[in-house]
């Protein structure tokens, strides 16, 4: 399938509180310092380049206590109008996920699910054309698998994460246009290796400098994908299927474990 573009609809949060003062991942490291200028600098030039290629983007007020709220793809997943909200494993981020659910309801979503088990929203949701892809091993509960398959009405294939770094699904694999992907196959148990290759035979396959430059942590909107800077190996292979790979500079956020994708929810229409 030839890479075609769609506009689409992102909520991001923007880094005002940003700060690195605990560690729930193994990029997180309380004793570097966090330029918060540079931070949300950064993070404007990520909002503005969506806006630019012609997509619509919606902001979260950020809060205080929660410098983690730029990592807006945790709070939900949203899949035909349907929003399954969040639940966090961790204390420091729980709080979280009133506030966007609280937002979808004020924009006029009606039918949203709060969840009953711990699932990260697009964190460890991956959307293709034919599946939900769902990670597990870190955040996410495997009970949140079924949970959301009941809800949106969609298969959803299971993936076992196994290494720490790649603590959330999309740190470790990218849904790109219809069923295309590109992943890094040592993030994943072997069973969920073979499993991928069944399931994406023409995948893009990261070498390990890209995925430990969080290059996986991108976006695609069918035809542009907007992926950390630093991911140079997988430039080429992304041209060579169409795609138009622009690279962005989110090295602050990346002190928190995460780049474009984890600072971009999309907002997927009925």
């Amino acid at each position: 399938m030839r890479p075609t573009f769609t506009p689409r609809r992102y909520l991001m949060c923007a880094p005002t509180h940003f700060k690195v003062t605990y560690s729930i991942n193994p990029w997180m490291d309380p004793s570097k310092p966090v330029d918060l200028a540079l931070a949300v600098a950064q993070w404007e030039d990520l909002r503005d380049r969506y806006r630019a290629l012609g997509h619509t983007v919606e902001e979260l007020e950020p809060r205080p206590d929660l410098p983690d709220m730029v990592y807006a793809a945790n709070g939900a997943t949203v899949v035909d109008g349907r929003v399954l909200g969040a639940q966090f494993a961790h204390p420091q981020r729980a709080d979280e996920a009133a506030i966007h659910l609280a937002w979808y309801r004020a924009q006029g979503f009606t039918e949203i699910l709060e969840p009953e088990y711990i699932n990260e929203g697009e964190g460890d949701f991956a959307v293709t054309a034919s599946w939900l892809l769902a990670g597990r091993g870190f955040r996410s509960s495997p009970l949140s698998h079924p949970e959301a398959q009941e809800f949106f009405g969609r298969p959803v294939i299971g993936l076992d994460l196994v290494d720490p770094r790649y603590y959330h699904l999309d740190t470790a694999l990218c849904a790109l246009g219809g069923d295309d992907v590109m992943y890094y196959p040592a993030a994943f148990s072997a069973g969920s290796r073979a499993a991928l290759a069944r399931l994406f035979p023409d995948a893009i396959i990261a070498e390990e400098a890209d995925a430990a430059a969080l290059g996986l942590n991108a976006v695609c909107d069918g035809l542009h994908v907007l992926l950390p800077q630093g991911a140079v190996g997988l430039f080429e292979p992304l041209r060579e299927r169409g795609y138009e790979p622009i690279g962005i500079d989110l090295s602050e956020l990346l002190k928190g474990g995460g780049s474009v994708k984890c600072c971009t929810a999309e907002l997927r229409p009925a």
